[in-house]
């Protein structure tokens, strides 16, 4: 019986070690990714955005002055599909930090890892990115949109 205690408290031992680890691993990721951003140009290299990791959009740059000659359908298309694309890098950065701790321990296999519903957290689409998502892009989508206005 007392070898049998003495496994359950080792296990036990193990797993707030286990823990405490993650702990310690998850504010490093926290604070690794405070101040993390994602820069992206549009495909027609018209602009350039910023996001943070939150995928706020924190910086927006017209570049080479090709905005100038760009209807103002064109240039929103643009600056609406570098800062999509730019949310979807962060997102995925995100995921790539956290994804660790999504895994069961090694230490105690009994502890998995957290279930993360990643669509909640950054909402539809985000994960799919203009470049890399299935159906129309964005900007093709907002081009529409806007069209479909103009004829009322």
């Amino acid at each position: 019986m007392s070898d049998m205690r003495e496994t359950i408290e080792q296990r036990l031992a193990r797993a707030i070690a286990d823990l405490e680890t993650t702990q310690t691993e998850v504010a490093r990721a926290e604070r690794e990714l405070a101040d993390a951003s994602a820069t992206v140009r549009s495909p027609d290299r018209s602009v350039q955005v910023t996001v943070s990791a939150q995928g706020d959009l924190t910086e927006l740059k017209f570049l080479d002055d090709k905005y100038r000659t760009m209807s103002a359908t064109q240039l929103a298309a643009s600056v609406l599909e570098a800062a999509q694309e730019a949310r979807a890098v962060m997102a995925r950065r995100v995921m790539d930090t956290f994804e660790p701790f999504t895994r069961p321990s090694d230490a105690v296999p009994e502890m998995t890892g957290v279930n993360v519903d990643w669509q909640k957290i950054f909402g539809p689409g985000v994960l799919d990115g203009p470049r890399g998502g299935a159906g129309r892009s964005s900007s093709s989508r907002l081009r529409d949109e806007i069209n479909e206005d103009m004829e009322d």
